[in-house]
């Protein structure tokens, strides 16, 4: 069954919730901002990804076919350092970090996306673009011999961001050895250093500066002009404030139709505050560090699942207080949901989306995709589940986790965590045991092995199907 109730999402351009209609019936064009690939990503990076994760799916499930695409940023004065720190070549370096992106972002359940575009396969394009604007009066050729795009020529400059230009030029000042013509003006082509990547252009040889990337690459496969650019909370200015001068300035139209960003990561830091989780702070955690750290935690292969229930639990554009807790609490909340699901098996029908619950799980995620809201769903199904058991109900549970990719492994796998260094017929040799004691009404016996299990980390439950167990 296909959602045909409307859809409202949140424009950062607009500045309020608006109805969904793409350009093209049933289908949706995206493209999300990806990374810089000169180091491990962290989970701030994880919460932008699997935010848009999400949404996409839930696009896709009303219906829609959707071409996702997410960029690789594979030249930028971070990655030149970074090489020449390690000995190695600037793709050497984008290569293995590209790589570990997508094995993190695989982790954490995220869809590979429809297209995968390299900065550097896209030069031409760049070119093209670049041209263009400095045919029109949008860009010159500075006293250093870049390529400058003149922010002042495009009067809308600062209406994603919110910022005036007046407000910019009171808080800016010229670098002389830049050679801009104001001190607003952004790079499109730097001239070419000894030892940097280089590429040939009109303009002489050089390499691109990162905003006109995006540019090239969304047009590439979206079209000049497409339905949703989306991308992390300091991409809003000045990365996608001046994707939308410089696109707009060349091709002579709307260039997205919704801009979308998530909200910030924040972590607390030595003074008590809470601030953004960055690689220029210093205060990330990475999200291979994590998933192993939940893996020891929760049992191999379960941080993952966990970690991305953490993220759910936030609506995708509000701030992420990330603390240790936290996760724990998710964790719990992740365990309660599955053992609903142990031991009980759904009536094999597919979702309807006219169920109440799912009918109201759809209603939380049409509202700007309100993951917390829709999650609560799913706890309410689990209480009804545990009290009625009714396959109707499994199956609703186990179809809507699906939704948010959630819920999908064997409970009593996810349930038993961690079994290194437990001997599995040895335990269910003492719940045999145990419940033969209960049933010769040798209760002291039967508390002792419910004891001794606990102490080896055990949990027991009890359920109308039988015995199951756990990791505590």
């Amino acid at each position: 069954m296909t959602i045909t109730k409307p859809l409202t999402l949140y424009s950062t351009m607009s500045r309020k919730k608006e109805t969904f209609k793409p350009i093209k019936e049933g289908k949706v064009g995206m493209y999300v901002c990806g990374v810089t690939v000169y180091d491990y990503c962290h989970i701030g990076h994880g919460r932008t990804f699997v935010a848009f994760d999400v949404i996409r799916r839930w696009l896709m499930e009303r219906g829609n076919e959707v071409t996702f695409v997410r960029n690789v940023t594979d030249v930028d004065d971070k990655i030149i350092r970074r090489a020449a720190e390690k000995g190695i070549s600037t793709k050497e370096l984008t290569d293995f970090y590209t790589k570990a992106m997508q094995e993190d972002m695989e982790s954490l359940g995220c869809l590979p996306p429809t297209y995968e575009p390299h900065a550097t396969d896209f030069i031409p394009q760049m070119l093209g673009i670049i041209g263009k604007l400095v045919d029109k009066g949008y860009a010159y050729v500075g006293g250093d011999g870049d390529v400058d795009y003149a922010v002042r020529k495009f009067p809308a400059y600062g209406k994603l961001s919110g910022k005036s230009i007046d407000d910019l030029q009171s808080g800016a000042r010229i670098d002389v050895a830049e050679g801009k013509r104001d001190p607003l003006d952004f790079v499109l082509w730097k001239k070419a250093k000894p030892g940097e990547p280089q590429w040939e252009s009109r303009w002489g040889a050089g390499r691109p500066g990162w905003h006109i990337e995006c540019s090239a690459m969304s047009c590439h496969y979206l079209g000049e002009n497409f339905d949703i650019h989306g991308g992390g909370p300091d991409l809003i200015f000045p990365h996608h404030e001046n994707e939308v001068a410089q696109s707009e300035a060349a091709n002579g139209k709307k260039f997205a139709n919704y801009w979308m960003h998530s909200g910030p990561l924040r972590v607390r830091s030595a003074d008590g505050t809470e601030e953004k989780m960055s690689k220029s702070l210093h205060n990330f955690w990475t999200i291979r560090d994590a998933l192993k750290e939940t893996d020891e935690q929760f049992g191999a292969g379960n941080g993952a699942e966990v970690l991305r229930f953490f993220l759910l639990r936030t609506q995708y554009r509000s701030p992420i207080s990330f603390n240790p807790d936290l996760i724990v609490d998710a964790h719990k909340g992740l365990t309660r949901l599955y053992e609903a699901l142990q031991g009980r098996e759904g009536d094999g029908k597919p979702l309807d989306w006219n169920e109440p619950n799912a009918a109201a799980f759809a209603d939380a995620m049409d509202d700007d995709f309100n993951t917390p809201v829709a999650v609560a769903q799913l706890f309410s199904l689990a209480t009804e589940v545990n009290r009625t058991g009714d396959p109707a109900l499994v199956r609703q549970l186990k179809g809507l986790g699906a939704v948010l990719n959630i819920l999908q492994k064997d409970p009593a796998v996810f349930l038993k965590g961690a079994t290194e260094g437990l001997d599995e017929a040895e335990i269910r040799r003492l719940i045999d045991e145990r419940a033969a004691a209960k049933k010769a009404r040798n209760f002291a016996r039967a508390d002792e092995i419910r004891d001794e299990l606990l102490a080896k980390g055990i949990t027991l439950l009890d359920k109308a199907e039988g015995t199951v167990w756990r990791r505590a």
